[in-house]
């Protein structure tokens, strides 16, 4: 049974890619924008069969395996969509992943580039073969950044660099397609998942944000009630 909305959507006849859709806040993206009646084409690496997916596609949720760092599977991704569907109107970046770690001096390149690549690299390749589609239809992007984007810290340097980005990012879409494509980021503190509920088991989980409730705010980002909003990055703490 559907979560009883404060709030609707009408996606009716558009079409939405969400990446990283087999995670916890792409899996609740997904269930909202199909909720709102839009067709859902899920992106991810990890496939809705792995025991690790929270994915659970229906009829109007067609799942694509592809490798976001990678600009030929981008490509033919967002050819494919485009000729299974005819459009494009939605793109959701959320394809990403968190890591700890040393002080500057002490990373590896392997690691920095690792987050580059996993969570900068995939937002600006989707978003740049997204475009041209995403220009015809007046469509939307947002993309995931992070509250710890917005300052420097210890240990995580690497990861708030990257989401740092990808506000930048979403920053530029918007000043470089001014009446087109709308492109948002939003801003989570510690997102309520079973994996960081894993690795944090003493903090104060109440005060973590649903992804649900994210999803929520996504799915606003690329509403008609949003169609003066380009270029913000919108917090999204919860109780944090």
């Amino acid at each position: 049974m559907s979560p009883q909305r404060s709030f609707s959507v009408d996606f009716e006849e558009t079409v939405a890619i969400i990446t990283g859709a087999s995670g916890a806040l792409g899996s609740a993206a997904v269930d909202r924008f199909r909720e709102a009646g839009a067709t859902v084409c899920a992106v991810d690496v990890v496939t809705p069969d792995d025991e690790d997916s929270q994915l659970e596609p229906d009829e109007g949720v067609h799942f694509y395996e592809a490798d976001l760092t990678d600009e030929s599977a981008v490509e033919s991704l967002i050819e494919s969509v485009v000729d299974d569907h005819g459009r494009l109107d939605h793109l959701l970046n959320i394809a990403g992943t968190w890591r700890g770690g040393d002080h500057i001096e002490e990373t590896d390149l392997e690691s920095f580039e690792f987050l580059l690549d996993i969570n900068l690299q995939t937002a600006f390749l989707a978003s740049k073969h997204a475009l041209p589609e995403l220009q015809e239809t007046d469509g939307a992007i947002v993309s995931v950044s992070a509250r710890s984007s917005l300052e420097g810290g210890e240990g995580d340097g690497p990861y708030r660099i990257t989401k740092a980005g990808i506000r930048l990012l979403m920053e530029t879409v918007a000043e470089e397609n001014q009446g087109t494509v709308r492109a948002n980021s939003v801003m989570p503190s510690v997102i309520d998942t079973p994996m960081n509920r894993e690795m944090m088991p003493d903090a104060d989980h109440d005060s973590w944000v649903d992804p649900a409730e994210i999803a929520d705010v996504m799915a606003f980002l690329c509403s008609d009630g949003a169609a003066v909003t380009s270029g913000a990055a919108v917090p999204v703490y919860g109780d944090a």
